[in-house]
């Protein structure tokens, strides 16, 4: 199992490329970053200063989405970045949360996900591609590579990652729900002619040690917030029984709203809907030895990566664990003399 961050782009911008800095020196194969231009700085800006500062990390977005920028906008920066650094980027990409509600917009169709991917991945991968009615192809990528990876929760969303997507991610660490998702999207993959093993499964989810539950789940109650926001289109579609878990969308009942100001934030005042118990579900926290049987748990059901959310106060402190005892521990085990 590989190991991520996720970080939001706050200022100042160092603090960023610092944690990067120590997440890679704690084992940590990839630093993921929300993409969300008026909440948090650009994140494409930071990659190059973590890029240049760093030897194995890959970077992306966690997610993008295809409104914020032109489809050729996005291709490029990746492609300038592995043709600088050496293919050590990822994109992720969905529909857009909060990238396009705070401008008022809307998130993207799956339509226009299915076409974005299609066309960031051929751009990025020195390809030529048909776009707007004309034939497009970086002149001046020749080793650039990319794969793009889809953000999803709902039905539709899911057969969408099993067929265009190189990974699929999953922004919920509940063993049950990504059994069931990770599932569905196999079963996509297949349909449509792919391999299924080809596709890298990576569940994201709020990571913290330590052994103060209610603070701990304080700190963390933020993430059944934004997921919350997911879910609640996800009912809106589909009802709440039926076509998706009940564990995923019974919580979202007791929604009243949601301030984007407070998100993805510690203490965000929008999110008292969200129980203990659901936090508990989505996700990681307690001693190393809560995280290592739950992390072990998701990698039986077939998860290639865990990227842990470090939106707390104690984001130090768990990149140490991980990288002295956690990861280790997931790791297969190798003798030097048998």
């Amino acid at each position: 199992m590989d190991f991520g961050v996720v970080l939001q782009t706050d200022p100042p911008g160092w603090r960023t490329v610092q944690l990067a800095e120590l997440a890679e020196a704690h084992g940590f194969s990839h630093l993921w970053t929300f993409d969300s231009h008026l909440l948090w700085q650009e994140p494409y800006v930071l990659y190059s200063q973590i890029l240049a500062r760093t030897q194995r990390l890959t970077v992306g977005p966690m997610v993008t989405n295809p409104s914020t920028r032109d489809w050729t906008v996005t291709a490029s920066l990746f492609a300038t970045l592995n043709e600088m650094f050496g293919n050590r980027t990822v994109c992720g990409i969905g529909r857009g949360d909060s990238a396009v509600r705070v401008t008022n917009g809307k998130p993207a169709t799956l339509k226009e996900v299915r076409e974005a991917t299609h066309v960031i991945r051929e751009l990025a991968n020195c390809r030529p591609v048909d776009y707007k009615g004309s034939r497009l192809q970086f002149p001046w990528a020749h080793s650039s590579s990319l794969e793009v990876w889809v953000a999803a929760y709902g039905p539709l969303a899911l057969k969408t990652a099993g067929e265009v997507g190189d990974g699929f991610i999953l922004q919920l660490a509940d063993v049950d729900i990504a059994r069931w998702m990770i599932t569905s999207v196999r079963e996509a993959a297949a349909a449509a002619g792919r391999d299924p093993d080809a596709i890298t499964f990576c569940v994201a989810a709020p990571n913290y040690v330590g052994d103060d539950l209610a603070h701990m789940r304080d700190q963390c109650r933020w993430f059944g917030g934004m997921v919350g926001n997911h879910v609640a289109d996800i009912v809106a579609r589909y009802g709440d029984s039926g076509a998706i878990p009940s564990a995923l969308t019974d919580y979202v009942k007791n929604r009243q709203g949601y301030d984007y100001n407070e998100h993805g934030r510690a203490g965000n005042t929008h999110t008292a809907f969200v129980p203990d118990e659901v936090i508990d579900r989505f996700c990681i926290l307690g001693t190393a030895e809560d995280h290592i049987a739950k992390l072990k748990q998701l990698k039986e059901i077939g998860v290639d990566q865990f990227a842990g959310y470090l939106q707390h106060d104690n984001k130090e402190e768990t990149l140490r664990v991980y990288g002295e005892t956690i990861i280790p521990a997931l790791r297969d085990h190798v003798v030097a003399r048998s």
